[in-house]
């Protein structure tokens, strides 16, 4: 697949910063830092309601090199205390990246501090969440009109801790969607904020009258215009987002961008992830049947029982593993029947597994690869 060539915009100098203004030389340590990140050549997107630690635990047995992202964390709820409830994770889910939903530097300064201290590997800030709730605090994607807060947010977030900062965000909003809205945006977030790393969903985002899944859907894929965004910025690191559903989508978006983000995909049909490490990082080793994967997921599972957490929590998260597979249907059925039940434990998942025979994976092998 050939990428659109396109001329380098030429970047003009942006005015000094005022209540926000960093030093050069603290911008490109910001920089600096941003590029010692593995992971990100494929990535699984944040996710709300998904990419919980009990999905990202189950998605790290069935790759170690992509980078696994949490759900979007509200800034207000760390700085109002309830910071383990969001940020605990579990040490083998690295490498992990925390993502943050918020619109004051101060209190994401504050949350790029806990996200060190935990131990995170990247702090990503949310700048393409259309939903009401999140446009009603003023940040995801609205925050598009505003490059100049967003600089300074990810500038505050660098100075306060060591993590590399990210961006997440959009090709555009409502009607703001030209070529110059979004290289100005870049530019003034890169320039200004030292950030050097986006991801961009290739869809606009209509901020009224669709829900946040028709914005997942409903506005057109371009992906072209990634592309030429990572032509005009050659020196930012460009992570394409998007309707991405399997690994020779992804393998071919590489020839233009410096990295893949799935969402939905990876999350509904995660056993797509398993050739990861080896198409994509260059790994040897071997893949694992999903049958291994389980048996794996197991005693995490029972672990998290032991703790008090339910059953259910985890098993939802499941219910794709085996799609493709004859007696996939069986596996679903047999987890969303019993997994709710007070007192439900593993065995739920052991007799869920045995209506899958574990023969039928190697006679649908191929799906492994998503080609």
């Amino acid at each position: 697949m050939g990428c659109l060539l396109y001329h380098p915009r030429l970047i003009t100098p942006m005015p000094a910063c005022n209540a926000m203004s960093l030093a050069a030389d603290s911008a490109n340590a910001h920089r600096a830092r941003s590029t010692a990140v593995p992971g990100r050549r494929l990535s699984v997107a944040p996710m709300m309601d998904c990419t919980d630690r009990y999905a990202r635990y189950l998605l790290r047995l069935i790759t170690q090199r992509a980078l696994l992202y949490t759900e979007m964390v509200p800034a207000p709820a760390i700085v109002h205390g309830r910071v383990d409830l969001f940020l605990a994770f579990d040490p083998t889910e690295h490498p992990v990246a925390v993502q943050f939903g918020g619109a004051d530097p101060a209190e994401l300064a504050t949350c790029a501090r806990w996200a060190h201290r935990y131990g995170y590997d990247e702090v990503n800030l949310n700048v393409g969440c259309p939903s009401d709730r999140v446009q009603s605090g003023r940040f995801g994607a609205c925050l598009m009109a505003e490059p100049w807060r967003v600089a300074d947010c990810v500038a505050a977030m660098a100075e306060a801790s060591p993590v590399p900062v990210t961006v997440k965000t959009r090709i555009g909003i409502d009607d703001q969607d030209s070529w110059e809205m979004l290289t100005d945006f870049v530019g003034t977030v890169s320039e200004r904020g030292g950030c050097d790393s986006f991801a961009i969903h290739a869809r606009k985002a209509w901020l009224q009258g669709l829900s946040p899944k028709q914005n997942r859907e409903v506005p057109p894929l371009d992906y072209q215009r990634v592309y030429q965004l990572k032509q005009a910025f050659p020196d930012l690191e460009i992570i394409i987002n998007g309707g991405i559903t399997d690994l020779d989508q992804a393998e071919r978006h590489l020839e233009c961008v410096d990295g893949v983000m799935i969402g939905r995909e990876a999350y509904h049909n995660p056993y797509m992830l398993a050739e990861v490490d080896r198409r994509l990082f260059g790994e040897h080793s071997s893949v694992p049947s999903r049958h291994d994967i389980l048996a794996a997921y197991l005693p995490f599972v029972e672990a998290q029982l032991q703790a008090g957490a339910p059953l259910s929590a985890m098993s939802r998260h499941l219910l794709g593993l085996f799609q493709g597979v004859p007696g996939a249907r069986a596996w679903r059925r047999h987890i969303s029947e019993h997994a709710h039940k007070p007192g439900a434990g593993a065995e739920v998942l052991r007799d869920a597994a045995a209506k899958v025979r574990p023969h039928a994976e190697a006679e649908t092998g191929a799906a492994v690869t998503g080609g």
